[in-house]
């Protein structure tokens, strides 16, 4: 990895700074940006070996910066990051490029380690797994945000009632 160029592209500053010491530490050539379009200009001007990219942005999604990735540097090792993770996101991902998708909070040890993981290594099974009911937490914050935030729209998305839905919005995501 001594001297590889990583792309870190994530809208929350603190993370992104933090990772890309990080990264650093573990022998990267690390460039940060925290929009899609800053992110594709870079890859435009020197597509990087490795990208790891949040996917949501404030000016759009990641996947528009691994699918420009792809056909700049088809060899790119690049994994999206999600706090809002779904199948559907995922597979999408992976079809674009992506050799991984993490859902956030994920440290720099599992970041690094799927940046450089062989093509043929299976992932192994987390220690510990999502329960049933932060799965179903995680699907309405990602509701809830696809809503705008807007609760009474989310409640009927998700055929809630909406107070119910403001008792659960009011709550830490279980673990």
């Amino acid at each position: 990895m001594q001297g590889a160029r990583l792309l870190i592209v994530d809208d929350d500053r603190p993370f992104l700074q933090r990772l890309e010491r990080a990264m650093e530490k573990r022998g990267f050539d690390t460039v940060s940006a925290e929009t899609v379009s800053d992110a594709i200009a870079k890859v435009k001007a020197q597509p990087p070996a490795f990208a790891v990219v949040d996917m949501r942005l404030g000016d759009g999604s990641g996947l528009d910066v691994i699918a420009e990735l792809q056909s700049r540097r088809p060899d790119a090792r690049a994994i999206i990051l999600t706090g809002y993770g779904n199948i559907a996101t995922a597979v999408t991902a992976v079809k674009l490029g992506a050799v991984d998708y993490l859902a956030k909070p994920a440290d720099a040890d599992e970041i690094f380690a799927a940046l450089t993981q062989k093509p043929d290594e299976k992932a192994e099974l987390p220690e510990n797994p999502m329960s049933a009911d932060r799965v179903r937490w995680e699907h309405i914050q990602r509701i809830y945000e696809l809503c705008d935030r807007n609760v009474s729209e989310t409640a009927r998305r998700l055929n809630m009632h909406r107070r119910t839905l403001q008792r659960i919005l009011a709550k830490r995501a279980p673990r």
